[in-house]
């Protein structure tokens, strides 16, 4: 009997790896470097699951000062990067349980491809992944459901056999967007309430829960 969910997509910062001291550091420092202001946290978190380009408008209307933004966001990210970047307890034991199981993986980021490909390969963790989509390999960005239905389609698999994983409110708007099952990533950056209020298929305390999704 075949399975309901044949494949797995999953959101990298938040979801696979521990990215939240990582991107709070860097937008603290281009923030502060470019604006010359001490922006609250909250307001700095509070996108992070679209892609760069867009969160920073939240701190600018000014052209020229939000591809300044970018730039110092960027350049400092990549200096600090390995630093601070972390895996989550169970991230390995959940790849190599799916992967046991003959699932086909995939990541649907809104991160660019080659900061996010450095972010698995810090951990080895490229190998367990049929491919990477990043936000610039796809036109539209979550919450679309675009990159996300790409992904499948990549898989060679409808929408409706798949599952995406992610912790942010716009991964589950583009999962359920794209007709995929999705599952909430309640380990990652956003509270349960925030994830609930947008309808996922399932929740995950842990990572290792992932896996028992297949057998539903």
């Amino acid at each position: 009997m075949q399975r309901a969910i044949q494949a797995v997509l999953f959101d990298l910062d938040g979801t696979l790896l521990d990215t939240y001291d990582l991107l709070l550091t860097t937008f603290r420092y281009a923030t502060r470097t470019v604006l010359g202001e001490v922006v609250p946290d909250e307001a700095l978190m509070a996108k992070v699951g679209q892609p760069l380009n867009t969160q920073m408008w939240d701190f600018t209307n000014d052209d020229s000062v939000h591809e300044e933004l970018c730039r110092v966001y960027r350049e400092h990210n990549a200096v600090i990067h390995d630093d601070l970047i972390k895996l989550f307890p169970d991230t390995v034991d959940m790849l190599d349980r799916l992967k046991d199981e003959g699932v086909p993986l995939g990541v649907v980021t809104s991160k660019r491809h080659e900061p996010a490909m450095r972010g698995l390969e810090r951990f080895d963790l490229g190998a367990y992944f049929d491919f990477l989509v990043g936000s610039d390999d796809w036109p539209e960005h979550k919450p679309s459901p675009g990159p996300v239905a790409y992904g499948c389609r990549l898989m060679d698999l409808e929408p409706g056999s798949c599952l995406y994983v992610g912790d942010s409110p716009f991964d589950i708007q583009a999962g359920n967007g794209a007709g995929c099952a999705t599952a909430a990533a309640l380990w990652g950056m956003f509270p349960q309430p925030v994830l609930a209020a947008q309808r996922p298929t399932f929740s995950c305390s842990r990572c290792s829960e992932v896996p028992l999704l297949l057998a539903r």
